[in-house]
């Protein structure tokens, strides 16, 4: 082949060569655009996907603490509702333990009605010569049965301290022990029950007496005392009113 005819197609390879290389250039350029854009892209979205994420885990964590307090809130809810179940349930036992203590007052109280009466006017001679002797013991009774337990207390003892040797000693003394046993004072009650025991055995007050020392002893979780107590209530005064009553309360103690 002759140098003339070789320039011109080597002239033409190159050519050929030098625009396949631009265009080549040009295809690798514009795909480098597009993978620029491709990774930005990729890279926005991962950095949203990031930020939600950690909106996430910061909104989880409140939640966690708004959990926790909620909790609190409960324990102290339950703590306080469990305080305030024991403090009812206390005040109902209290409340339950004052009706039982009215009730065998009243009990008390109406089995002596007659007794009182016949007592009365028994002694209505006696109270006229007596006056004010009468008079003070009448107040006392007036107070007791008012319900002025700690007053009465009072008056009892003192009529006790200015007359011991009165007609109505005794039955001061009665009155004095189902004052202190409505007060609660059980151990003072039987001393005054038993001190009129001993002073008048044969007075109308007397089966009373040892029933009251008999609830006394209950009210004292002595059950043993207090079952003694009303055997002996039977075998002494087996026909009083006092005994059938001691009778039926024995029979609830076994």
């Amino acid at each position: 082949m002759s140098g003339a005819v070789f320039m011109p197609r080597l002239a033409a390879v190159v050519a050929a060569l030098t625009l396949v290389s631009g265009a080549a250039q040009a295809q690798i350029f514009g795909g480098d655009d597009q993978a620029r854009q491709a990774i930005l892209d990729l890279r926005q979205r991962f950095d949203q996907a990031v930020t939600a994420q950690n909106r996430l885990v910061e909104e989880n964590t409140q939640l966690r603490r708004s959990m926790l307090d909620l909790q609190q809130q409960l324990e102290t809810l339950r703590a306080d509702l469990a305080r305030s179940r024991g403090e009812r349930e206390e005040l109902a036992r209290d409340v339950s333990e004052l009706k039982k203590q009215a009730a065998a007052l009243g009990a008390v109280d109406q089995r002596l009605l007659k007794l009182e009466s016949a007592a009365e006017a028994a002694s209505s001679a006696a109270a006229a010569a007596q006056g004010a002797e009468q008079a003070e013991y009448d107040a006392a009774l007036a107070v007791f049965r008012s319900g002025d337990y700690p007053a009465a207390q009072a008056r009892f003892a003192e009529f006790i301290k200015r007359n011991p040797a009165s007609a109505q000693a005794p039955a001061a003394l009665f009155w004095l022990g189902n004052a202190q046993y409505a007060t609660r004072n059980y151990k003072e009650a039987i001393t005054n029950f038993r001190s009129l025991l001993a002073a008048a055995p044969n007075h109308d007050k007397a089966p009373e007496a040892l029933l009251s020392i008999a609830n006394c002893q209950i009210e004292l979780k002595d059950t043993r005392a207090a079952r003694a107590t009303l055997e002996s209530l039977s075998q002494a005064y087996p026909q009083s009113e006092a005994a059938q009553a001691g009778r039926e309360r024995l029979a609830q103690l076994k």
